[in-house]
């Protein structure tokens, strides 16, 4: 396994909790269940369980991939390879707007419509530039497999020694094949 090379760690914005604080909030509102909920959610409960979720964003740009884990209780870790990037996207509505973030949408190959973004990034801080990096780090990615860079070497490496062994095993047959006639 190749050693990846860290570029670049994304920090997230601190309103990003008063967002996800309110956007529960709003939810729990329009509901009939929610709104006894929205009582508890209201008191502190909220502010709590925004804070975990706030604290365990983490999200990094490498030489091949892009990382992203998010939740305390409920983890979820994705990596997406850098070539398999087809666009990034960002998303804003009002609320987004009030409180200055912006969402990061993340498409893939073989994404289709009804699945929606492999990758939603909400509230990074610099999402332009962090947009632009890694998708300057994409290209930089595939141009260095089509000019035989180290990703390119790794896999010509590997294949060689797989084709020398295939090589070695059929020589041995051969010479097995002309001792038996």
């Amino acid at each position: 396994m190749t050693q990846e090379t860290p570029l670049l760690q994304a920090t997230f914005n601190p309103r990003l909790q008063r967002y996800f604080f309110l956007s529960i909030a709003l939810l729990l509102l329009v509901t009939v269940v929610g709104i006894p909920v929205l009582l508890i959610w209201l008191l502190g409960w909220g502010q709590w369980v925004t804070r975990l979720y706030y604290d365990s964003l983490q999200c990094s740009l490498t030489t091949r991939h892009l990382r992203f884990s998010k939740g305390h209780y409920f983890k979820t870790e994705k990596t997406i390879p850098l070539e398999n990037i087809q666009d990034l996207t960002f998303i804003d509505n009002p609320l987004l707007k009030w409180f200055d973030l912006r969402i990061l949408k993340v498409e893939t190959a073989g994404n289709s419509a009804q699945t929606g973004a492999d990758m939603k990034l909400v509230g990074i801080v610099g999402a332009a530039e962090f947009k632009e990096k890694v998708m300057r780090a994409r290209d930089e990615f595939q141009e260095s497999r089509m000019s035989g860079g180290p990703a390119a070497r790794v896999d010509e490496d590997g294949t060689l020694s797989v084709l020398r062994d295939i090589h070695a095993a059929i020589e041995g047959l051969r010479e097995d094949l002309k001792g038996k006639a």
